[in-house]
């Protein structure tokens, strides 16, 4: 009995791995547009599917962006000006992109633009350091793909959405958690809205990446105005040298970041061409081994572990 149970389980297993290695035909003759093209993930994708064949349609936010990628790849290649928090600018674009695509609608929407923000514990923020983050990988976000839908519908296409293993645990404070939250929520809304249409829904959750966005410098000049415009009161209790100490943890967490940037690219291209998408794609080893697993656990492990990794307040209980 065991053996056949055994044989079952290997079949099975067989059966599921082949599945998820079926692919779609004729990419060549469909477009796909993505954001945050200037650097990091959207740069790498739009340089890959271009040389797969597919129609890529980059937007990206400067100028000197769209040069750069349009000296890296085919004539097939389009580029387009977007800033995903400008409203008349994401129709325009829409406009635009519907143009391009015709009659055959648009086959894969990948929403990978985003930002940071400010990092920083909680009680050093206002409001405004909030809304940034927000407005772009949220706001942003929802603008493009509404906007987008109706093409991608046609298309019976692909929506892929960027999201972080920061939207699974609040790893740090600010803006860029709680955007990150929401980016999930809307993601599983939209996925189940559109399976009727025949449009599959993915969300990506990449762990730590060495890119742009996670740029230790900008972070860590952020953080200092930050302290510098701080309260006494605060000041004294975290410690004139908590700043410095959190400083160097920030640098040692470079060492756990992710240099190879292609397993997100790996999990976009799985999403848009196998013929069954996952609905969720952990990418990085620390996401996979790390993040995602603890973001099941208990709230007092996931706490216990995440603590470990602050730096010490001077006096917590000073007034």
């Amino acid at each position: 009995m065991l053996f056949w149970v055994l044989g079952l389980l290997i079949l099975c297993g067989f059966l599921w791995t082949r599945k998820g290695k079926l692919k779609i035909a004729d990419i060549t003759d469909k477009y796909i547009f993505i954001t945050g093209c200037d650097s990091g993930f959207g740069n790498l994708a739009a340089r890959t599917f271009d040389k797969k064949g597919f129609h890529v349609i980059a937007a990206c936010l400067t100028e000197s962006g769209s040069t750069a990628l349009k000296a890296e790849t085919s004539e097939r290649l389009r580029t387009v000006l977007l800033d995903v928090t400008d409203p008349e600018n994401v129709k325009r674009t829409a406009q635009w992109v519907k143009n391009q695509v015709g009659e055959k609608g648009l086959w894969g929407l990948i929403n990978n633009a985003g930002i940071p923000g400010v990092l920083a514990p909680t009680d050093w923020l206002t409001l405004e350091d909030y809304r940034e983050p927000i407005e772009v990988n949220l706001f942003g976000l929802i603008s493009v793909t509404l906007n987008m839908l109706p093409l991608v519908k046609k298309a019976q296409g692909r929506v892929i959405n960027v999201s972080s293993v920061g939207g699974r645990l609040a790893i740090v404070g600010g803006g860029y958690t709680p955007s990150k939250y929401a980016v999930e929520g809307f993601n599983d809304s939209l996925r189940r809205d559109m399976k009727a249409f025949g449009v599959h829904v993915s969300c990506i959750e990449p762990g730590l990446f060495k890119t742009n966005l996670a740029d230790p410098v900008k972070a860590t000049e952020k953080k200092l105005a930050i302290w510098e415009q701080l309260s006494p009161d605060i000041k004294q209790q975290y410690g004139e040298g908590y700043i410095e100490k959190s400083l160097d943890k920030l640098k040692g967490n470079k060492s756990y970041a992710n240099m190879d940037l292609s397993p997100v690219v790996e999990c976009m291209d799985h999403a848009l061409t196998s013929l069954f998408p996952k609905t969720h794609y952990a990418a990085g080893k620390d996401a996979k081994i790390f993040w995602i697993p603890l973001s099941h656990m208990p709230a007092v492990l996931q706490d216990f572990l995440l603590l470990k990794r602050k730096t010490e307040l001077a006096n917590p209980k000073a007034v």
